[in-house]
């Protein structure tokens, strides 16, 4: 199969290089736009919902922090590989992933989502419970990419 837009998940770690590889690598061989996403997950949701304290500030700490390292993803893919990935193809937006993950896939017109898997540490925030979540009720054809596991 052919795909046309290509849409990887990725969690800001080293764990994604892989993931960006094989999502980079069905691209070239189909001739496929390639876009990346990171969620930032809302700090109250990951608490369980009530928390007695404003988490504004450290939410925007969170959000500068995954804005950093998601520059520095984009620009190590820019300089080292021969197809480099469109920075305007790059999305970094907040909310829960399987949702936001789902509604990029659409508005994008994408046809094929990428996210890596392994379940316990590293992408286990975004794709732990979510990797299931992002198969289900996914808009297009959903790829996990089997990651090592460390000993």
């Amino acid at each position: 199969m052919s795909y046309k837009h290509i849409l990887v998940a990725v969690d800001l770690t080293e764990e994604c290089d892989p993931v960006i590889r094989r999502a980079r690598d069905l691209a070239i061989a189909s001739g496929a736009t390639l876009s990346l996403v990171h969620i930032v997950e809302p700090m109250a949701m990951a608490f369980g919902g009530d928390v007695p304290m404003d988490l504004s500030q450290l939410q925007q700490q969170q959000f500068d922090q995954a804005k950093e390292k998601f520059e520095a993803l984009k620009h190590k893919y820019l300089k080292n590989h021969d197809r480099p990935i469109n920075l305007s193809d790059c999305h970094l937006t907040y909310g829960q992933p399987r949702q936001e993950i789902h509604n990029l896939a659409k508005t994008q017109e994408c046809d094929l989502i990428v996210v890596g898997s392994h379940g316990r540490h590293g992408l286990a925030l975004l794709l732990g419970s979510t990797a299931n979540d992002v198969l289900h009720g996914a808009p297009c054809d959903v790829l996990a990419v089997r990651l090592a596991t460390k000993h």
